[in-house]
């Protein structure tokens, strides 16, 4: 492992993704296009997100041959019963303009459909060569557990921040090796202006993300995948390998935990 990529199972990841949650239509194709221009490796996108065409175009705009780019996406929940998931899992591809997925993920738990089944189909379409990786996302860790029981498991993508600990997963991710996905790694904006972050941020000449985005990243086990809507942002996230936090630092970071989830859907998991 570098400080650029992890890896995990034999898998070499990059550590800092480009998440497209919320960017729609031409911001999009311009977002990944950019992204790629500036760096990124990692591309996480979703078939909720209503994003994975523009995502396709802007791959391909980008000139980034394929075999270098890690792609994610992830099935919705009324699409786990395999027939679906296959039709699911084949439109986007389509959809991305590629032949294959480096990770695809089940977006939440479904406990209308037995998880055996579901990642029997994943499995399925890994040995078709249509995926490399699959995992799950927004598992906590008893359902991590049981779907290990039954795939591969490569993956679990969760919202993870200084507001938000994850010490359970993490423990679990580093016994099975498995990679550990931080979404929202900037508690949807709240982290900006916390004074602890800034504070470590001014020592660095860093803002208080960059702080949020390098904890994570000194993880073992962690890649995060901040969204960003601007090409100011981007490469403000990118530009989080030139420096390194204190152990005293990253305490008082560690410290501001407080539970804070910003996505809590109705049909959400029971959380550990």
């Amino acid at each position: 492992m570098n400080d650029f990529t992890i890896t995990v199972q034999g898998v070499e990841v990059p550590k800092l993704g480009y998440g497209t949650w919320q960017v729609t239509g031409r911001d999009a194709e311009e977002g990944v296009e950019d992204a790629l221009g500036l760096g990124y490796r990692h591309i996480d996108t979703a078939r909720a997100y209503g994003n994975e065409e523009e995502v396709g175009r802007g791959i391909e705009a980008s000139g980034v041959a394929r075999e270098d780019i890690f792609l994610t996406t992830k099935i919705w929940i009324d699409e786990y019963k395999p027939r679906h998931l296959e039709k699911a899992a084949k439109e986007s591809l389509r959809r991305l303009r590629t032949d294959y997925v480096d990770l695809l993920l089940l977006h939440w738990p479904n406990p209308d459909v037995k998880l055996a089944k579901t990642l029997g189909a994943m499995v399925d379409l890994r040995e078709q060569g249509l995926i490399r990786n699959l995992g799950v996302s927004n598992f906590p860790s008893a359902l991590v557990a049981e779907a290990l029981e039954h795939a591969p498991v490569f993956a679990n993508q969760v919202e993870y921040h200084p507001y938000l600990a994850q010490p359970v997963l993490l423990e679990q991710a580093r016994e099975h090796d498995l990679l550990l996905e931080a979404y929202s790694p900037f508690a949807h904006g709240h982290l900006h202006d916390d004074p602890v972050l800034t504070e470590i941020g001014d020592a660095h000449g860093k803002s208080a993300g960059q702080v949020s985005l390098r904890w994570l990243l000194d993880q073992e086990q962690v890649v995060t995948l901040p969204k960003a809507s601007s090409h100011e942002r981007r490469a403000q996230n990118l530009d989080v390998f030139d420096f390194e936090l204190s152990d005293a630092e990253r305490e008082r970071i560690a410290g501001l935990e407080r539970g804070m989830r910003t996505a809590d859907p109705d049909f959400a998991p029971d959380w550990d």
